[in-house]
Formats: C-alpha cells, sequence, structure tokens
C-alpha cells in the first residue's frame, strides 16, 4: 500500500469523530475480551493446537515492548484519517475483527500451552499487568494480529513514502511478538491475519461495502458458479482438516474459494476490488491461491497458443499479456476484462472494465468495451484481453463489430472472430446478450457507430 499524498500538514483531521469511536471501542475491547477470557477460564478450557517446532521458538522478554506498542498506535491510527467516511471505515473494521474474533473464541476456545519464563524488572513489570487482564485463552484468530493488519493499513496509507519501511519493519516486529512473548502459538497468526484482512475487504476506504453490492440480474447464472465455488471451499476445508499439520494451509484455498463463492452470489466483479489493473491488499491477501491458480490456468490453456490474433483495423485479441508482450507488440491501449487477473502497467493506455469468468456480461457491459475499444483504436494497436482470449473479450470484440457498424449481425460477428481466432467459446448466454445488444445498435449515432 502506499501513501495517499494527502498534506498531513493541512488536511482537516475529523478528529472528535475518532475520538468518539475511542470511547466506544475502548470499553468494547475490555468487555468483549474479558467476557471471552473469562467464559474459557469457568469451563477450564485445555485444548491447544501447535506444531512441534514452534517448541523451538525463543522467548524474548524485550518483544514486550513491541507486543504492547499496539495499544498506542491503535489510537493514534484514528489521527490518519483524513475525512469522515475514512474514520468511520477504519473504526468499523475494528469493531468486525473484534466481535469477529470473539465469537471464535466462544465457538472455539483454545489454551497457550507454553509456560513462560520468571522475568524481573521493567520488561517484568510489563508482563505483570498484561497477565492482569490477558489470560492464556483467546488464541485463534489472534485479535493482536487481526487488529495490527488494520492499523497497519491506515498508517501504511497515511505514513508519507520515506517513512513506509518503518511502518512495515514495526509491523513485522510486533507480529513476531505474539510468539516470542509467549502469548499465541502459529496457528493464530494466519487466522487472526485473515480475519484482519476480512474486514478490510468489507469495509473498503471509499466506495460501497461489497456486501451491499447485491446484482439481481442473473442470479441463477451466478449461482450455480457460486455452489461450486463453495463446495470446492468445503472440499479443501475438509481434507485440509483431515490432513493436519502442514495439510492445514488448504483452509487458506478454502477461505478463498469461499470469499469467490460469495463475490459471485453477492457483489459481483467489484467484489474482487481490482482498480488501475491491480487488486486491493485485502483481495490479494484473502484470494492469493485463487488468484495464482487463476494465472497458472491462463498460462496452461494457452500454453500452445499464447499470441493474440488481430481482428480488424488494428483490434488485437489474445490472453492477459505481460509487459513484455504489449512493448514487443507495439500496443498502444490495452483493454482488460478480468476481475481476477492483475494487469501489466507500462507506457500505454489502459482500460479496465472487470467481468466475471463464466458469466455472461449485461448489454450495457458490452457497450461500454466497445466504446472504449473504438476510443483506444485511434491511438494505435489495442488488445483486448481476458484470461485466455476466448470469451469475454471476445464478446467485448463482437460487440465492438456490431455496434461500428463492421458486422451486420451477431452471426456474421462470430464468424469473423472464429475465423482470426479459432476456438472462440460463445454459449447461449453470449449470444442472446450480444443478440440484446444488437437490437439496441439504433441508439447510436453515425449509422450504428459507437
Amino acid at each position: 500500500m502506499t501513501a495517499t499524498g494527502v498534506n498531513v500538514a493541512t488536511a482537516s483531521v475529523p478528529w472528535r469523530r475518532g475520538l468518539a469511536w475511542l470511547l466506544f471501542l475502548g470499553p468494547f475491547f475490555f468487555l468483549s475480551y474479558g467476557f471471552a477470557n473469562h467464559v474459557a477460564a469457568e469451563r477450564e478450557v485445555s485444548d491447544t493446537l501447535l506444531f512441534e517446532w514452534e517448541r523451538g521458538i525463543p522467548f524474548i522478554p524485550w518483544t514486550i515492548i513491541p507486543y504492547w506498542s499496539i495499544d498506542l498506535f491503535y489510537g493514534l491510527s484514528f489521527l490518519l484519517c483524513r475525512d469522515r467516511q475514512q474514520v468511520d471505515r477504519h473504526a468499523l473494521r475494528l469493531l468486525t475483527v473484534q466481535i469477529v474474533s470473539v465469537i471464535c473464541f466462544l465457538l472455539f476456545p483454545l489454551h497457550f500451552s507454553f509456560e513462560r519464563p520468571a522475568v524481573g524488572g521493567f520488561f517484568g513489570a510489563m508482563f505483570d499487568a498484561l497477565m492482569g487482564f490477558d489470560k492464556p485463552y483467546n488464541q485463534a484468530p489472534s485479535l493482536h494480529i487481526g487488529l495490527l493488519v488494520i492499523i497497519w493499513a491506515r498508517f501504511a496509507a497515511g505514513t508519507p513514502r520515506s517513512y513506509s519501511w518503518l511502518v512495515h519493519a514495526w509491523t513485522v516486529l510486533i507480529a513476531l511478538s505474539v510468539l516470542t512473548t509467549y502469548q499465541h502459538h502459529f496457528i493464530d497468526i494466519p487466522t487472526g491475519a485473515l480475519v484482519g484482512f476480512l474486514c478490510l475487504w468489507l469495509w473498503p476506504d471509499s466506495g460501497r461495502s461489497p456486501l451491499t453490492d447485491w446484482l439481481p440480474a442473473r442470479v441463477s447464472e451466478r449461482g450455480h458458479l457460486a455452489i461450486r465455488y463453495g463446495l470446492g471451499a468445503l472440499a479443501a476445508a475438509l481434507v485440509g482438516i483431515w490432513l493436519g499439520g502442514g495439510g492445514l494451509w488448504l483452509l487458506w484455498l478454502a477461505a478463498a474459494l469461499g470469499l469467490v463463492a460469495l463475490i459471485y452470489a453477492v457483489p459481483g466483479a467489484k467484489g474482487f476490488q481490482k482498480e488501475h489493473g491491480r487488486h486491493s491488499a485485502a483481495s490479494i491477501a484473502l484470494l492469493a491461491p485463487y488468484l495464482v491458480g487463476a494465472w497458472i490456468n491462463s498460462r496452461l490453456w494457452t500454453l500452445r497458443r499464447p499470441q493474440p490474433d488481430m481482428i480488424a483495423d488494428g483490434v488485437w485479441l489474445g490472453r492477459m499479456p505481460t509487459s513484455r508482450d504489449m512493448q514487443h507488440g507495439g500496443y498502444r491501449c490495452l483493454v482488460d476484462l478480468t476481475a481476477e487477473m492483475p494487469a501489466p502497467s507500462g507506457n500505454w493506455q489502459y482500460f479496465c472494465i472487470p467481468w466475471l469468468d463464466l458469466v455472461a456480461p449485461e448489454p450495457e457491459h458490452l457497450a461500454e468495451a466497445a466504446q472504449r475499444i473504438e476510443q483506444a483504436r485511434h491511438h494505435g494497436p489495442v488488445l483486448v484481453c481476458c484470461a485466455l482470449g476466448y470469451s469475454r473479450s471476445a464478446s467485448a470484440v463482437a460487440a465492438w463489430l456490431l455496434l461500428t457498424g463492421r458486422t451486420p449481425s451477431v452471426e456474421a460477428a462470430e464468424s469473423l472472430l472464429r475465423s482470426r481466432r479459432s476456438g472462440i467459446v460463445f454459449g447461449p448466454a453470449h449470444r442472446r446478450v450480444l443478440a440484446e445488444l444488437a437490437s439496441q445498435a439504433g441508439l447510436y449515432a453515425g449509422g450504428g457507430h459507437a
């Protein structure tokens, strides 16, 4: 994440609103966290989850300082919010991670199993203060790590670039301190980070929350894919739990597939949070197994035919290119129809119109893509791409052919595309949407041109 470019000296910090949130969040933290601790103690929870290698982790007393420092940064983080929405989103992230973590503590209570060595002096006093409130429960997901992810995001976004290395370094130190102070086992760290990044995804700095953007159109088509991804998530979770040990990393894949299922079911392509060719930090962290798998899949399917094909008048059709592909092809513009793949950056125009894979786009989205292609074409060769270059991007180019009068019908557009790039995949849904678009062609002035 990068600095926002806001002038800290002149920006109006909504500190009163931040203070109001802190006056609520502080008591809520201690009451809810303390309640979960109390319940676990009453139940005399003894279940633990650790790897054998963790017994080699050293106890380092001085790391109690970075461990405690998160409390200071918790409060200061509100001063880095530049407007009311940022304050509210930051507070909602902190509130949500608290609620989700406490629910997990109550449903799946765990106990920290290592005995902490005796510590004296200043560090000992800090441990004593900590133990006055914190007990060896409330383990997975680590609330400390979940809060750290959210606070790190706020500091990384609001800190000048020249000091960003310090933010990242201290964040890593705080994360390691949960192990070296004997507060958490390793499994608590990735699960805590997962909850933290989920809250970042759920409450972005700008725009609407993904779960508020319901897309009622073509629900059945997206719903079937959501069910498939959901079943894949369930299978990965069951296999990971059955394998145990290192197999638990499959829970990351399960979480990624589960989130993809949710994206298909509710917000659609916006749920991938891709802007200017890049995904948000939250999307990358949560969806990494899926994003990597999508990239590998695109390369395997196009291994024998990686090159794009020229369709007409400087418009090319192909898979997601690399920067080298763009340079060697001499393209002056990239029209990207993917939601799940990052795009290369370079000295060319870039248009991102993210569509879900395996889902026919809406007529208005096809019209938008056609307009972008025609607009970009006047500046030089244009590459229109999706993951493979056979479906989403082909639909966009077909729409361009129709709306600019280069082909008189959907059948003619499909025939031209197949003559230039064999293997084009148009299902009944794609043809139906293109037919809807063709029926609206009279809306465009200039003899049907976009």
